[in-house]
């Protein structure tokens, strides 16, 4: 099918069955769905515009800062689109250097002169965390009664803010992993690294209130399951059930969401920074590889010191 192609010339309709052939490789070796393939047809089409008004005459011609202008194109707009996030300007970058490398694979090309061209970055974004007003008014609405499930439902989210836990953590820890006069719970993190992190006297006493008065009773509809969370049947709890806990709970509260278990981490790391703590601190007990990745905290609590000069100095404003 490829050997139909024109290998110099970038008409119109030469680039429109270099294209063509292009996305049916995609749509049979890779299987892409079909709005993906629509948004790379038209990346592809203002890719081949943006060739033929810089005068491109075959595919020889075109070189690296052509790419790179595209890209540059892309992001600042023109008269026949707007200007394009990073994520869309991303993905038409991502369809132009898979363009790029399939006609040198097809002998269309010689080099890909696209593979400097990297797509732009996705904006950081920060880390959402919740007044502790509001954590203080999602933990008092858990402890709506003294049943096992609401004790269960305590002892959850008190371990999620008082430890910075992923759910996929806090779900999986055994009766244990908590060590009550050390103070201190075992985390199994991603890629099976372990750390030990403190717990704090409120989640210690909320996960102790949990296993004198809730645990047995939910264990004795079980099979005695280790895990230290167990749902009404006696099985472990889930990290879909922990997630529908913890909205209905902010909800009863009042919290305004979406408010999820990675609220409660990130809550955790920005109230200690917040009061002082060192971000290497933090990011041993958030269990980062990077520090790079815990100081995205740090712009959390700068915007916050931002807000509280600009209400608070006399000539801030």
């Amino acid at each position: 099918m490829t050997g139909a192609l024109d290998t110099g010339s970038l008409d119109s309709a030469a680039v429109d069955r270099l294209v063509t052939t292009y996305l049916d490789h995609l749509t049979v070796e890779r299987g892409l769905a079909t709005n993906t393939l629509l948004s790379y047809r038209r990346d592809l089409r203002r890719y081949a515009e943006h060739l033929a008004a810089r005068g491109r005459a075959t595919l020889r011609d075109v070189g690296e800062a052509d790419v790179a202008e595209f890209l540059a194109a892309l992001r600042e707009g023109g008269e026949d689109h707007q200007p394009l996030s990073a994520p869309s300007a991303a993905r038409a970058v991502v369809a132009v250097r898979g363009l790029h490398r399939f006609a040198v694979r097809e002998g269309l090309a010689a080099a890909d002169v696209s593979r400097e061209v990297h797509p732009p970055a996705p904006a950081k974004r920060l880390p959402k965390s919740i007044p502790l007003e509001d954590i203080e008014r999602l933990l008092g609405a858990a402890q709506r009664d003294d049943t096992p499930l609401a004790l269960r439902d305590t002892a959850l989210l008190e371990l999620l803010y008082g430890t910075g836990a992923r759910i996929s953590e806090a779900v999986g820890l055994t009766v244990d992993d908590l060590d009550a006069v050390g103070s201190s719970v075992l985390l199994r993190g991603k890629g099976g690294k372990q750390r030990l992190v403190p717990v704090g006297s409120y989640a210690l006493a909320a996960v102790q209130a949990y296993l004198v008065r809730g645990r047995p009773a939910l264990a004795a509809a079980g099979r005695g399951h280790a895990m230290l969370l167990l749902n009404a049947r006696g099985g472990p709890l889930t990290r879909q059930s922990a997630w529908t806990i913890l909205r209905t709970v902010a909800e009863r509260a009042g919290v305004p969401g979406p408010v999820s278990p990675h609220t409660l981490r990130h809550s955790f790391a920005t109230h200690l920074l917040d009061g002082g703590a060192d971000v290497r601190v933090v990011q041993e007990l958030l269990g980062h590889a990077s520090v790079a990745t815990t100081q995205l905290y740090t712009l959390v609590t700068v915007d916050r010191l931002r807000e509280v000069y600009a209400t608070s100095h006399p000539r801030a404003r």
